[in-house]
């Protein structure tokens, strides 16, 4: 704790080593995070620069109350909504047919794809399913939150999130993840 306070005056001082130790020590786990909510890996480095600057322009306003990595989390994912808002208002139509409902999935076929299969699917989903269901089912926020977080109503998170497991479920169906079977 001592060695992050000393750390971020560091930082605060300008000090170029510090910056970039500070960069080395959470950009893997940010990383993460921009990966998730951008389509591709190249707006993934982005959101991570973008995030980066963000956080030395911000760094003066954390009271070391809460953990430091908390903190600069929400300011990741804050940058990636909004980014992911601007966006939205661009892509309001480009949602996958929910009128075609296919047989589910089998319930443990999540459970038996990687990571990067995972990935791969979650950055199939539209826009606004995509984010919602990073904001709800990977990062735990409520519903309330996130239509904050997007200024959308509760109600089309809610759909949202049901059109992203509905859209994910169809995916799985046409890589052959159907009743419970491997492919």
């Amino acid at each position: 704790m001592e060695e992050e306070k000393e750390l971020i005056d560091r930082c605060l001082n300008q000090d170029s080593s510090a910056q970039e130790e500070l960069y080395h020590r959470f950009a893997s786990r940010m990383y993460g995070i921009c990966l998730r909510f951008a389509g591709e890996t190249v707006e993934a480095q982005d959101l991570l620069q973008e995030g980066f600057i963000k956080t030395f322009q911000k760094l003066r306003s954390y009271r070391s109350e809460g953990s430091f990595e908390g903190w600069i989390r929400r300011i990741f994912i804050n940058t990636a909504i909004n980014v992911k808002r601007r966006e939205m208002k661009f892509n309001v139509n480009k949602d996958i047919d929910q009128d075609h409902h296919p047989e589910d999935a089998g319930a443990d076929a999540l459970s038996r794809l990687s990571q990067q299969e995972l990935l791969d699917l979650i950055h199939q989903l539209p826009l606004g399913y995509r984010t919602v269901f990073n904001l709800y089912v990977i990062e735990g926020y409520k519903h309330r939150e996130i239509g904050k977080m997007l200024k959308i109503s509760e109600n089309t998170s809610k759909s949202q999130l049901s059109g992203a497991r509905k859209s994910l479920r169809m995916l799985l169906n046409k890589q052959g993840y159907d009743h419970g079977r491997d492919r």
